[in-house]
């Protein structure tokens, strides 16, 4: 009897902290479909449905939200087509200085944002890359192909070198078995690599803060800071809305990847 209070009690216990954790998500749905009004005023449930919030997001945000899936998707590509061959090498190859290599790639994940940022406006500012995709999917590429390295890594180190021997000694290349063999079995490894690399770019405000200057190019992350800005005390159902809009491709992706992120951590935590 004590135990099963004990489990209704912890039970009831997780379920609080879970409510509190996503009252700031529902609350954000819930004045984005308000007629209008400011978020205080709002009532505790959207009894008056309105989806104006939504077509003005749609209207003044939506080609930042393509500007953002372009540069996401950029970026993992470009990271992904750098990183994997890099991991592999680091995993499977004797390659000398390989510790030194890995230690410089895990310090540039500390190095402050602001500083790379300063950094690639003033580079930018002569190859004229500022208020460019390229730009700035270089500029997120810098933070995410040393991460994607690291996680490709760990778990590149647990193919057994006797696949690859047995795929070279039929007769396939390096290129090849790369290729044909490690690349299909890193799976899990790859969509967990690219995963983090998307959200890491879809919620990127600084480098776009920093490398856009005109309305251009502007992510969506900066679109909904100058969107707040420009109107002081906005309607906040716009506002809302679009925030909602902005976090369906991460949900999304993380509810259709969940069991290949898990798979891939696992892997490189067992190793």
């Amino acid at each position: 009897m004590t135990t099963r209070i004990r489990a209704y009690g912890n039970t009831a216990i997780g379920v609080l902290i879970i409510a509190v954790m996503l009252f700031p998500l529902y609350w954000m749905v819930n004045v984005s479909l308000q007629p209008t009004g400011g978020a205080v005023a709002t009532p505790w449930f959207p009894l008056e449905l309105s989806f104006h919030g939504y077509a003005s997001a749609l209207r003044d945000q939506g080609d930042n939200l393509v500007t953002s899936l372009v540069v996401a998707l950029g970026t993992v590509a470009f990271s992904l087509l750098v990183a994997t061959p890099a991991a592999y090498a680091l995993a499977q190859f004797r390659v000398r200085g390989a510790g030194v290599l890995l230690f410089a790639i895990l310090i540039s994940q500390m190095i402050p944002g602001i500083v790379v940022a300063n950094a690639l406006y003033s580079a930018y500012s002569d190859l004229g890359l500022l208020n460019s995709i390229p730009g700035l999917i270089l500029a997120d590429a810098t933070h995410a192909i040393p991460f994607a390295i690291l996680i490709m890594r760990a778990y590149l180190l647990s193919i057994p070198a006797e696949v690859i021997e047995a795929a070279r000694v039929d007769g396939a290349g390096q290129i090849r078995a790369f290729c044909s063999i490690v690349v299909p079995m890193s799976r899990n490894a790859l969509v967990t690599a690219a995963l983090f690399t998307f959200l890491f770019t879809w919620s990127d405000f600084l480098f776009a803060l920093t490398l856009t200057t005109t309305e251009d190019v502007r992510p969506v992350t900066l679109g909904l800071y100058q969107y707040i800005g420009a109107y002081g005390v906005p309607d906040w159902s716009p506002v809302m809305a679009t925030a909602v809009l902005a976090s369906i491709p991460a949900v999304v992706l993380l509810v259709v990847a969940q069991r290949f992120v898990a798979a891939g951590v696992a892997s490189g935590a067992v190793k």
